[in-house]
């Protein structure tokens, strides 16, 4: 999953949701509802719908993991919805997007070192051979050679060897975007799970590729459940379908490299990946890619209680094309702008600079005519756009630009603008560009097109820029682990090149499931909700991306217990219990936990036992802030030794820190060994201060919330006394920005003038926030309220409206959790 971030401004963002779940009463099969049961909920839903005159479209119905059905209905009957008899609640059907593929070319293999799978297949024999993975995505080319294919468009039967079940829930034409051209929320499934998009050909092949590229599991047996059309989106309630029939076919394993950002635990995929690791399968999704929307932004499914949720960590090494330079051959990698010519393919040419490594401003006033004729020039980027940078050695007679950054990593220049580009520019990383320029200060230096190289990535183990932050709502600690998924080079489908890179949590989330392949192999018996905590044990946290070298770990909110390490995960004796520590919030002062260790090996191993702090983040959602602020770590004692098969219990007190309120802190209680053998850690996380304290309903640059009317195309803010109709849309909305995720909402009705009570319009439950500081959602009310099972249709006359939410884990008996707002006076004015 790969979006595009979301850029903050003040122009308003309606984020109201089209599509819904409806949750009924029963417990769904998976938790023991019967299936007589299950059919005459949805049997009475249906009627007392109708009767209750609630027009909608029926998209599609469950009961294996989730015992409802997802419709389209109108806004302006959401209270109508919520009150039929048998509703339990309902939540959003969130519009999923594809991801893009980015422009660099990585290398699977060196992501492999990253995690030992390599470690895994060479050393320890491991392949993934007898378990079954499911890969819910866009499909799996069924004719790729490295999933056992005929390696000709079309001429594989599906089934086959490898890609042993699975089903298209939507066909090619599918796209559930409403902004998009090519918009159609029409399915057409079909048995054929091909895949003409390429993301879940690509997520395939990390987990099990089996040629020219090699997966972590290359054996495994595969389910590809397409959810994607070509292109665009796909929604939720086609991801939990899915889900269903993954259970159905006895998958091991399933990995989602897709989600729903900023939701509950409770949400429905959420829940329903939940029930799957109840019921014996591994679950494995992407974090998210929301990191630039700031904290509180994983999503589901991977939010679920025993989901494994998985960041994304920057691959080691790159590939790319490149040119060499003189006088030693040196292969320079580069990425070259989608906005200009593309770079020659064979050919030298001489470089000449026009600034120093030092130049703020190198290239962004006019060049001297002719001074660059017949030269590569090389800018320093840096004050002024590419594009000027470009046109301006473009002016000066220059063939082509070299672009390098000023700061540490690669660099991918965009130089669209007013004048044409007409000669190739390529970006270059910040060591490369400094070598040139010292090279060209101590004579002429030559390049030579058309080589490819193997570079180092400066950002490499490092946490993606994209990967979002934790903790989840209800203060889990999300994400649970990190792997490889910036710049990974993977399966594509043969019509599109048949290889193909892509950078996402999409990419890191693979790699974990098909680690958890390798260690069912090679402990068979490995229970679905052990697999997440075995993997966390031996992962290693890494150091703070935003300055990797002042010494601090990143923030275990955001990489979780670290680096994934399957080697180690599988041959180290001992194991850790908990996995994590999610400590919630530190008004109740220090939090006393217990570790277990066991020891399953022949040998004796002692354990040295210390701590250490990530880095911290102050209350600010969606412009995170940083800071050192670090837990007091008490242990019962200094270490603790285990015999062969011995079992020991370790007390540990974790103090919170004092400031600054609002913020979250983490850290890593560590067991280091005395035999050599893997370092074993405990991640662990918490909210600093009154969790009650956090503002819900912030007033926005927009004033949110509104008293509105809907005019089919938009909202306009209404004054007080403001007449409505109560017909089709003319009834009143409310729009209310969340600034983080509350856990109830109700709206209350009582006569303007009296002050009578008419009861309530709507309740809603588990609400996500809102993406950006101004974006809204939008209630309705019909006109109609309850009160236990009497229904009451409010004459005409003014009311008033109160908004009650209560806060994240508040206390529904405690007035101070709950914020309110009431709205202006309405005129309901039936004709």
């Amino acid at each position: 999953m790969n979006p595009a971030p979301v850029v903050e401004s003040d122009a308003p963002r309606d984020e109201s949701p089209q599509r819904w779940f409806v949750e009924l009463s029963g417990a769904p099969a998976a938790e023991g509802g019967k299936s007589a049961a299950l059919k005459s909920e949805k049997k009475a839903f249906r009627d007392n719908a109708g009767a209750a005159g609630v027009k909608y479209q029926e998209h599609f119905a469950f009961d294996g993991l989730f015992n409802g059905l997802s419709i389209s209905v109108s806004r302006s009957q959401l209270s109508t919805l919520m009150r039929i008899p048998g509703v339990k609640a309902i939540y959003p059907v969130e519009t999923v997007a594809m991801p893009d593929p980015e422009t660099s070319n990585p290398e699977l293999a060196t992501a492999l070192a990253m995690t030992g799978a390599d470690i895994a297949q060479n050393e320890l024999g491991l392949d993934g051979r007898g378990v079954r993975v499911a890969v819910m995505d866009t499909g799996v080319d069924i004719d790729h050679p490295d999933f056992g294919g005929n390696g000709t468009n079309g001429s594989t039967p599906f089934p086959t060897a490898r890609v042993v079940t699975g089903w298209d829930f939507v066909g090619d034409a599918f796209n559930a975007d409403p902004a998009s051209a090519t918009y159609n929320p029409v399915t057409t499934p079909d048995a054929i799970p091909d895949d003409c998009a390429g993301h879940g050909s690509h997520v395939a092949g990390i987990i099990g590729a089996d040629g020219t590229v090699k997966g972590v599991a290359p054996k495994v047996s595969i389910g590809a459940y397409r959810v994607f059309g070509c292109q665009g989106s796909t929604t939720a309630d086609v991801m939990l379908a899915a889900m269903e029939r993954a259970l159905a076919d006895d998958m091991d394993v399933l990995n989602m490299s897709i989600g729903s950002t900023y939701q509950w635990p409770e949400y429905p995929t959420a829940k329903a990946a939940t029930r799957l690791v109840n019921k014996g399968m591994v679950v494995v999704a992407s974090a998210g890619n929301s990191g630039t929307t700031g904290l509180y932004s994983t999503g589901a499914p991977s939010v679920g209680d025993k989901v494994i949720s998985v960041a994304s960590f920057d691959n080691t090494r790159i590939t790319s094309p490149a040119f060499t330079i003189t006088p030693d051959g040196r292969a320079i990698g580069y990425n070259a702008s989608s906005d200009a010519p593309t770079p020659p393919s064979a050919g030298t040419a001489s470089l000449q600079r026009t600034g120093t490594a030092t130049s703020a401003a190198d290239a962004c006033t006019a060049l001297p005519a002719g001074s660059l004729s017949g030269h590569v020039a090389l800018i320093r980027r840096g004050t002024c756009s590419f594009h000027i940078k470009s046109a301006n050695a473009q002016a000066a007679g220059a063939i082509a630009v070299v672009v390098y950054n000023n700061v540490a990593g690669p660099l991918s220049p965009a130089v669209a603008g007013p004048v044409p580009i007409n000669i190739p520019v390529m970006g270059i990383n910040n060591i490369d560009g400094e070598v040139i320029d010292s090279r060209l200060a101590n004579g002429p230096v030559s390049l030579t097109w058309g080589a490819t190289a193997s570079v180092v990535n400066p950002t490499g183990g490092l946490i993606s820029s994209f990967s979002a932050y934790g903790m989840s709502p209800d203060l889990q600690l999300k994400p649970d682990i990190g792997a490889p998924g910036g710049s990974i080079y993977s399966t594509y489908p043969l019509e599109k090149g048949g290889y193909a890179n892509i950078s996402g949590t999409s990419m890191s989330s693979p790699h974990v499931a098909g680690a958890a392949a390798l260690l069912l192999q090679a402990a068979p018996n490995t229970p679905s909700q052990a697999v997440g905590r075995i993997l966390q044990n031996t992962a290693v946290p890494k150091p703070w991306s935003g300055n990797p070298n002042l010494g601090f770990l990143d923030i275990v909110y955001r990489q979780g217990a670290g680096m994934l390490r399957i080697d180690e995960a599988i041959t180290t004796a001992t194991r850790v219990s908990p996995g994590k520590l999610s400590l919630g919030e530190s008004t109740s002062g220090p939090a006393t936990s217990e570790l277990t260790l066991t020891n399953s090996g022949s040998t004796p191993v002692t354990y040295a036992l210390s701590s250490v702090n990530g880095v911290a983040t102050g209350a600010n959602t969606f412009t995170p802030s940083f800071n050192t602020a670090g837990a007091g770590v008490v242990f019962g004692t200094s270490s603790v030794t285990l015999q062969p098969g011995a079992t020991a219990t370790v007390g540990v007190t974790i103090t919170p820190p004092p400031a600054p309120a609002g913020g979250q802190y983490g850290g890593y209680l560590v067991m280091t060994p005395n035999d050599g053998s893997a370092t074993l850690r405990v991640p662990f996380a918490g909210y600093i201060g009154d969790y009650q304290l956090r503002q819900v309903l912030v007033p926005t640059v927009n004033g949110f919330p509104w008293l509105a009317k809907f005019s089919g195309t938009g909202y306009t803010n209404r004054p007080a006394g403001a007449s409505y109709t109560m017909a089709g849309n003319d009834v009143p909305f409310f729009l209310v920005h969340l600034d983080h995720q509350s856990r109830k909402m109700r709206l209350d009705v009582t006569d303007a003038n009296t002050g009578k009570s008419w009861h309530r319009a709507l309740e809603d439950e588990y609400l996500g926030r809102n993406s950006t500081s101004t974006g809204f959602f939008a209630l309705s009310w019909d006109g109609i309220t309850t009160a236990g099972n009497k229904s009451y249709t409010v004459p005409n006359g003014q009311y008033l409206v109160k908004m009650s939410v209560l806060k994240a884990l508040g206390d529904e008996s405690n007035p101070a959790h709950w914020e309110t707002w009431t709205s202006p006076v309405i005129t309901v004015a039936r004709p």
